[in-house]
């Protein structure tokens, strides 16, 4: 069994027109969330081997504050094959994960977030910016990935978590 967490990144900022998709930094509601998913993922005892992310800014910048609020010692690796993924692309990434890893979480962007979970679980879930989804794999080394394959264990979404920690 291995677990996959999947999130996408936090909330972008659309400020600066000239700035490319990829360039495109944090806002500040989405300074505030990663950090907040971070310590989500510290009190929850969600801690990924492996930190997989998209190399463009704001998943960089999401997956530093997110790896720092959770106290995780894990690497981050970055691959831009996760920038626009589709599905079958972020297949291929996942099922080259080293085998030493049980757990791994991929950091990345719509559709493909959402696409990903429907894939490996047949489960239909909105994932707003900076929402976490944790997906068990019925597969012993990560080069076995399949459709179906996993069974959605949690969406963890940082509006419905922000309320009820008021």
């Amino acid at each position: 069994m291995k677990t996959l967490y999947i999130l996408r990144h936090a909330k972008s900022s659309w400020n600066d027109d000239l700035l490319a998709d990829f360039d495109r930094p944090l806002n500040q509601r989405g300074l505030n969330t990663a950090p907040f998913i971070g310590e989500v993922m510290a009190r929850e005892k969600i801690l990924p081997d492996i930190f997989i992310s998209s190399p463009a800014k704001r998943t960089t910048q999401t997956s530093l504050l997110v790896k720092e609020a959770s106290g995780s010692n894990a690497a981050i690796q970055y691959d831009e094959r996760i920038y626009e993924a589709s599905v079958q692309a972020l297949k291929l990434v996942i099922s080259q994960i080293a085998e030493q890893h049980e757990t791994a979480l991929i950091i990345g962007h719509n559709p493909g977030m959402e696409g990903l979970i429907q894939f490996l679980t047949g489960s239909s879930e909105s994932m707003p910016t900076a929402a976490l989804a944790s997906v068990v794999l019925d597969i012993k080394a990560w080069d076995k990935i399949a459709e179906k394959c996993g069974t959605l264990q949690s969406v963890i979404r940082p509006n419905d978590e922000m309320k009820t920690s008021l």
